[in-house]
């Protein structure tokens, strides 16, 4: 299998040489490189090709959601992960309105982070649940929990750790087929579009407990 490319994007020399060493110890990715600021990383994702660009927001010298703007003006293929400290809706709409993949705090453990790169690698989005749960209570505001059977919060449950539909499946020894059939219900119930969606109203309705 081919290893996931990443760009690091971070101001401070301490978190992109922890990433980078974070990375580099963990199979299945590669760094093609780091930048200190939005311009820079947008000039070095339209060069290297990454698969990822794990981009800090607030840097001085280009900011991370005006470089993820001009990313998705250019038609780069990179996914885009935000890895950031900040988790205000004055943060984290501009990025994902911007065209961000997928939304990580600095909080996140390692295992997190793995699972939200490679998320963010096949194109699925992966969100905080803080952050989740305050964008979904910004868009949406207070809503009623719907009628969850125990089974769809199972899987709710393991797809808000970034389980794939397989891992799911052998977890819980039902078919893929099966996953897919409780995606649906959980979709329809909850008035989502997709497995992030889905996610962030469970935290908000509560429906996923928070940890």
């Amino acid at each position: 299998m081919t290893d996931i490319t990443l760009l690091l994007v971070d101001d401070h020399p301490v978190v992109r040489n922890g990433l980078r060493a974070m990375f580099t110890d963990a199979p299945g990715f590669t760094v093609l490189g780091e930048s200190s600021n939005g311009v820079d990383a947008v000039d070095m994702a339209l060069r290297l090709d990454p698969d990822v660009v794990l981009m800090d927001l607030r840097m001085p010298g280009g900011s991370g959601v005006e470089a993820i703007t001009e990313l998705t003006r250019r038609g780069v293929r990179s996914r885009v992960l935000v890895l950031t400290t900040y988790d205000t809706d004055t943060d984290t709409l501009p990025a994902i309105e911007a065209g961000a993949t997928g939304y990580l705090l600095k909080d996140a453990s390692r295992d997190e982070l793995l699972a939200g790169v490679r998320a963010a690698a096949d194109g699925r989005p992966m969100v905080s649940p803080a952050v989740a749960s305050r964008l979904f209570g910004v868009v949406r505001g207070p809503a009623t929990p719907p009628d969850i059977s125990g089974r769809e919060r199972e899987v709710l449950s393991l797809v808000a750790r970034g389980t794939s539909n397989r891992a799911i499946a052998a977890e819980l020894f039902i078919s893929e087929a099966t996953v897919k059939t409780h995606l649906t219900h959980i979709y329809s119930k909850l008035g989502v579009k997709d497995r992030a969606e889905a996610v962030a109203a469970g935290y908000d309705r509560g429906i996923l407990g928070r940890s």
